[in-house]
């Protein structure tokens, strides 16, 4: 199940733009315009987490993040505030915010932070779901892969696509299924997405001077085995 992100912004071109870039990046996106339907959404669907602007007509962000607070509630919340000063940040985060990010942001910058605060989520109970191949470990609960001694953090989007390599082992997948799995048919975006990513990935898997495991297999796909 894709990580479920909640945008609650008055901004049309910033719900826009938010909702883009994190669902290219693998996740599951819905937006509201103000509060209420903020509080809503988070009421009927739960989140992952929560992307909060301050400065709302009706009921601002810190009421929204306070009633979150209030209702036990303890998703991590990423608050945007147009404000740069020191005591709107301090009530923000002792209010229960989680992060505090200033308008305009660097999408790069809001895409980090966001990873960052996914990865502090409470793992479910029981024991970690991870999938081996070789010598590479795929921690399913905590979205990363581990390789030796080094943990290699990943997009969701670059988690997808190894989980599904990993689901796979040494299976040629073709372009068109993993096109399928991880962007859908309907992808109308670069049409080299997925060489980019596979570029991406094979870079972080070998940033140690690992041996390649995600192979290219001309004209058919992809595939994920060992040395031939």
């Amino acid at each position: 199940m894709r990580p479920h992100i909640l945008v609650i912004d008055d901004d049309d071109k910033i719900t826009s733009l938010l909702r883009r870039s994190l669902a290219f990046e693998g996740y599951e996106v819905s937006t509201a315009s103000n509060g209420p339907a903020g509080l809503g959404i988070v009421a009927d669907k739960s989140a992952d987490l929560v992307i909060l602007d301050v400065m709302m007509p009706g009921i601002d962000g810190w009421e929204v993040c306070r009633r979150l607070r209030t209702a036990g509630m303890n998703v991590p919340v990423l608050m945007l505030t147009a404000k740069d000063d020191v005591q709107d940040r301090v009530k923000g985060l002792d209010l229960g915010a989680d992060d505090y990010l200033v308008k305009p942001f660097a999408l790069e910058e809001l895409m980090a932070r966001v990873r960052a605060l996914m990865r502090r989520r409470p793992e479910p109970a029981g024991e970690n779901n991870r999938l081996r191949f070789d010598d590479l470990v795929l921690d399913v609960d905590g979205r990363e892969a581990i390789r030796g001694d080094n943990r290699i953090e990943l997009t969701a989007k670059e988690f997808d696509l190894l989980h599904l390599f990993m689901q796979n082992p040494k299976r040629v997948l073709s372009r068109d299924q993993i096109m399928d799995k991880i962007w859908g048919y309907d992808y109308s975006g670069e049409s080299n997405v997925l060489e980019v990513y596979v570029a991406m990935l094979r870079q972080k898997l070998e940033e140690f001077g690992d041996k390649r495991l995600i192979q290219t297999v001309r004209g058919a796909g992809y595939v994920l085995k060992g040395d031939s």
